[in-house]
């Protein structure tokens, strides 16, 4: 039974706390709170970090293919992987690339 009316308790203070938030003359309801804009510009800065450590890890990883089938020296299993490798970077880079389109057409819709 004092689980239920603290509870109530409870329940009655949160909603009474709500309604003097929603109220009051300090809250504006069209204004960007800090902590969003701060997490908002730490995704942009990982966004970008990515692109920009994206395009050498693929230059490299590409390179690494290349070498690899060049040395092979005829091994069927190091060409089969080195195409495997070249191929996989391609297409991760590929779609890394896509996603950033995508990302940056949302955010000129919405803004």
């Amino acid at each position: 039974m004092k689980k239920q009316k603290f509870l109530f308790f409870l329940l009655v203070i949160l909603f009474l706390v709500i309604i003097l938030i929603s109220t009051s003359n300090s809250y504006s309801l069209a204004s960007t709170p800090k902590f969003v804009n701060k997490l908002q510009k730490a995704f942009e800065d990982i966004e970008s970090w990515f692109m920009k450590l994206a395009t050498p890890a693929a230059a490299v990883a590409v390179g690494v293919g290349l070498f690899m089938k060049k040395f092979s020296f005829g091994d069927e299993e190091r060409i089969r992987m080195s195409k495997k490798i070249i191929r996989g970077t391609l297409i991760s880079y590929a779609l890394l690339l896509m996603i950033d389109l995508i990302l940056s057409a949302i955010e000129s819709i919405v803004s």
